[in-house]
Order: C-alpha cells, then structure tokens, then sequence
C-alpha cells in the first residue's frame, strides 16, 4: 500500500492525495506549518562559515572563498524565496476514512517540510506521506475497532 500518485511539482496549502489501504481510504493533506521561524533559525549551519567551529563550516581546501561565496549566495536566495512566498513550511496530515465515514481526522502527521524549496519537485512530500501511512492505517484501525466495542456494548444493553 502505497501513495501512487504523488504531489505536484508546485503546491499550495489544501493539496492532497489519496490511496486505498485495504478497506480504507487514507487522504494526505499539505497544511501550513504554524511555525513562523524563518529558515535560518529552524536550522544550525543554515548561514556558511569559514571557522571550523562554527555550524555551516564549509570545510578547508582549495577554493574555500569560493565556495564560501556559492553557498552564501544560495542561502540568501533561499531566504528571499522564503521572504517572498515563494516557498513555505508545511505539514502532511494524513486522515483515515471507511466508506466515506472518516475515521481519524489526523491519523498520523509530520511538520516543518519545506514545499516548493528551490530546485526540489516535492517529491519528499510523497515520500513523508508513504512513510506514515502505516501509523495513519493503525489509527483507522483503532478507532474502527472501539466503534465495534461500543456497537456491541449497545446491542447488549
């Protein structure tokens, strides 16, 4: 059981995906990360440096200035598609149903993936859906079989 259709290449709060699970129906969702940190500061190492101490050091060698310059460069144009909107932080909720009665809203998630990030296709975000399928799957199971305890403590009443 697996995801087969993936995200797309560029995608906005809201977008989902599908597949059947055996009986069920499992949706993945992208939701905004309510996390307002920018991604210097979710990330140790995100600015370059050339101390070896520092987080982001981009290790010695020929050519270190040069490759300092490359990558702050790119780390500054990764900070300004943020600032612009032009890519996000994002969660995947995944929500189990079984014939159109959903079971578990949030059966399984996982936040603070970046979406639509500079030359990525958000193929991770499939990956990340496919990775908590099993726990989504577990928790429709879950809630499927206390319904039953509790269909069956009312026909015994």
């Amino acid at each position: 059981m697996r995801f087969t259709q993936g995200f797309q290449s560029y995608v906005c709060p809201g977008d989902s995906i599908t597949c059947e699970a055996g009986p069920f129906t499992v949706l993945a969702q992208i939701v905004p990360d309510d996390c307002p940190d920018a991604p210097d500061q979710r990330q140790d190492g995100f600015w370059p440096s050339l101390y070896a101490d520092a987080p982001g050091f981009i290790g010695p060698g020929p050519n270190h200035r040069q490759r300092f310059a490359e990558a702050q460069a790119k780390a500054e144009a990764v900070m300004e598609g943020w600032r612009k909107g032009d890519w996000f932080y994002c969660g995947i909720v995944l929500s189990v149903s079984l014939e159109g009665v959903q079971l578990a809203a949030h059966a399984a998630s996982l936040s603070g993936i970046e979406a639509n990030y500079p030359g990525a296709d958000n193929s991770y975000l499939t990956e990340v859906a496919n990775e908590l399928l099993p726990e989504a799957i577990a928790a429709g199971r879950e809630t499927l079989a206390r319904l039953a305890r509790h269909a069956d403590a009312l026909e015994g009443a």
